[in-house]
């Protein structure tokens, strides 16, 4: 009897399922949305991890600087950042659907299982790796229908055609969109910031045997071919040099300390290592988010807060919760990411960890700030260690209390 019951019970409840899905339609299609969603989720998270896990090994400190690719690098930093976008998107479309029942979900269906298939700007991370191939391929098929040598500056000359005629790369003044920071973004839209212009100039000649070196002057990256005769990328022809062509207008701004030099100066200047040029990218998508994020608040400087800690009459938990601006979240996690890879790169580095912990600050990660802050004054000059450390001190009571304050305490 009781086998009997129990069965009886299981096919009422499959009944009921069934009567009611059938009753409702979208009762049935929001349990499909939300599997479709949860699996969207995960594969977003999958993306995130895998991006960050590819890009740490792609930087490693076990390889060689000269087999570091500039472009993988780059393409998984755009894919973590494409995928953890993509992430908050299907959260925010979730929160739509739960709020409003009668709405169907905006997300189209994920075609892809991994991160080599994920989209990022219409195409595939090898696909934009094929695209710098085949702008290599423009440049080899212009030598050839100049029915010319490979002399260096008659390549240089051809490369410069392709990159900045045929495919019309402009270089973007001033960077307030993050798709001129992002290289698959470069490749698509045409327009990028300097050093992204200069990495795509780096790798297209890589394909083509040829070796471009480049090194920091004032507040430009500079960028050059790798050469015994430097002389002859100073030579002024149809008006610019070849330097001027490739490196653009900063080396004919008076203004400019790029504007100084000559091929003998150009060979006491320090080469970049690969490693330097991807750190450069980085600080620049740092800047970029923190300064999205904190648009509303204009002149927010990422120390302002350890300019008041000193305060004596300010209370830790006052100087932490009311005191902290509201910023765009999204910006502001883009910038964290951005610095946790820099930090890759550069862990000693005092001032880029000190950063790191204020913005996790701002993000009201105390707990994480407390603990970045604190490997920073190990690494910082005694000064700076002097002015962090009550601020530190004061957030860590904070911390304290809030924890208990959960407690019940």
């Amino acid at each position: 009897y009781d086998h009997h019951h129990r069965n009886d019970h299981k096919d009422l409840r499959r009944w009921r399922i069934r009567t009611t899905a059938a009753a409702y339609p979208l009762f049935s299609n929001q349990i499909q949305l939300t599997k479709d969603s949860s699996s969207r989720h995960k594969l977003y998270q999958e993306a995130i991890k895998t991006s960050r896990d590819k890009f740490t090994r792609e930087i490693s400190f076990q390889s060689k600087d000269k087999d570091i690719s500039l472009a993988k690098a780059l393409l998984y930093v755009a894919a973590e950042d494409e995928a953890f976008m993509s992430f908050n998107r299907e959260m925010d479309a979730c929160s739509i659907l739960n709020e409003r029942r009668n709405v169907s979900s905006p997300s189209e269906a994920i075609d892809w299982d991994s991160l080599e298939q994920m989209p990022l700007g219409g195409k595939t991370i090898p696909e934009w790796l094929s695209e710098l191939d085949a702008i290599a391929k423009e440049v080899e098929a212009e030598l050839v229908s100049r029915d010319i040598g490979c002399h260096l500056v008659e390549v240089l000359e051809a490369v410069n055609l392709v990159l900045f005629e045929s495919r019309g790369l402009t270089r973007s003044p001033v960077l307030v969109d993050s798709k001129h920071s992002y290289l698959h973004s470069v490749l698509s839209s045409r327009c990028g910031s300097a050093i992204l212009l200069s990495i795509i100039y780096i790798e297209v000649c890589r394909r083509l045997g040829l070796t471009i070196v480049g090194s920091r002057v004032g507040e430009d990256f500079l960028i050059w071919p790798q050469t015994g005769y430097p002389e002859e990328l100073f030579k002024v022809t149809s008006g610019h040099s070849l330097f001027a062509i490739v490196n653009g207008r900063c080396v004919e701004d008076p203004r400019s300390m790029a504007s100084d030099l000559t091929g003998t100066s150009l060979l006491g200047l320090e080469i970049a290592t690969n490693r330097d040029i991807i750190g450069i990218a980085l600080a620049n998508l740092i800047r970029l988010h923190w300064k999205r994020a904190s648009r509303s608040n204009h002149g927010l400087m990422l120390t302002s807060p350890l300019r008041h800690v000193n305060d004596a009459g300010e209370k830790p938990n006052m100087m932490v919760k009311s005191n902290v601006p509201l910023l765009r979240p999204q910006d502001l996690r883009l910038a964290i990411m951005a610095s946790e890879r820099l930090l890759i790169l550069q862990p000693h580095n005092w001032a880029l960890r000190r950063d790191h912990g204020m913005m996790l600050y701002y993000n009201r990660e105390y707990g994480k700030a407390v603990q970045e802050l604190s490997i920073c004054m190990a690494f910082a000059p005694e000064e700076e260690a002097e002015i962090l450390e009550p601020f530190v001190e004061k957030l860590h009571l904070m911390r304290l209390e809030s924890s208990w304050k959960s407690l019940g305490h």
